[in-house]
């Protein structure tokens, strides 16, 4: 399972059914559960840990240090959960101690090609980042984002559950949840309707988080109305509660 050519540091623990190809580097301090499969040149690098039946491809750099000039060579983490897929000359930075000291990276995501993830980003479960798709630091992503590839996020931005990016975005604000943005700078077009009915939402969730979204996000009433007129509806779906809290707990202000 593991190639003769493969170089593992003492300190890294490895379970038993871990594939690990030829020339790969695993650095000290690495934990890899069951069933992770490691191709050939690939560099997983000190304080990382990740989770069962994970795919790195050949040439990723799993747990790099920062490319942050404030980072001093304190510890850090990078914590990879289940069933990620890291394909061709991905790139993944662990944490700084500025921020939250980790980078973490929840379960069943796609990074393509070139994609990159900077220092203490959070990324939740389901995502796809396409081709070159890449974080700041600080970023949060929530689940079943997708970003199109070569998007480009700002540091310290936040992208909601089931948002998605367009072919290019250059994204330096939060993003709504469930929305459809595009463009540079990225501009909010609509809630992404299609992606929300192959989950099977049902039309009276989508049709109030598009008058939400035609409330919130494209109206220009003053902020205080938008929730009185939100209070007064009685909208009471889950999803609809989540969209307008995100709106309310953004700090760098939101894609419109």
């Amino acid at each position: 399972m593991i190639h003769k050519t493969a170089i593992i540091h003492p300190t890294a623990e490895l379970d038993s059914t871990v594939s690990v190809g030829a020339y790969s580097v695993i650095e000290e301090d690495v934990r890899i559960d069951k069933d992770t499969v490691i191709e050939h040149h690939a560099i997983i690098k000190p304080h990382t840990t990740i989770g069962c039946n994970n795919k790195i491809y050949q040439f990723s750099s799993i747990g790099e240090i920062p490319q942050d000039l404030k980072f001093n060579g304190e510890k850090s983490q990078l914590i990879i959960s289940d069933n990620n897929i890291f394909r061709e000359f991905c790139t993944i930075n662990r944490g700084t101690e500025a921020g939250i000291n980790k980078t973490v990276i929840g379960s069943d995501n796609l990074f393509m090609s070139y994609t990159h993830v900077a220092h203490d980003c959070v990324i939740k479960d389901n995502c796809i980042f396409s081709n070159a798709a890449s974080l700041a630091g600080h970023v949060e992503v929530g689940s079943h984002v997708s970003l199109g590839g070569f998007t480009l996020v700002h540091q310290f931005c936040n992208i909601g559950d089931h948002a998605f990016s367009g072919l290019g975005s250059v994204i330096s604000r939060d993003v709504t949840p469930y929305t459809l943005v595009a463009g540079n700078h990225a501009r909010a077009y609509k809630i992404n309707t299609t992606g929300l009915k192959r989950l099977g939402m049902t039309d009276d969730v989508i049709q109030s988080l598009e008058k939400l979204f035609k409330l919130f996000v494209k109206s220009k009433i003053p902020r205080d109305e938008c929730i009185n007129t939100y209070n007064k509806s009685e909208v009471n779906f889950k999803e609809s509660r989540y969209f307008v809290d995100f709106i309310l707990k953004s700090v760098r202000g939101i894609t419109r």
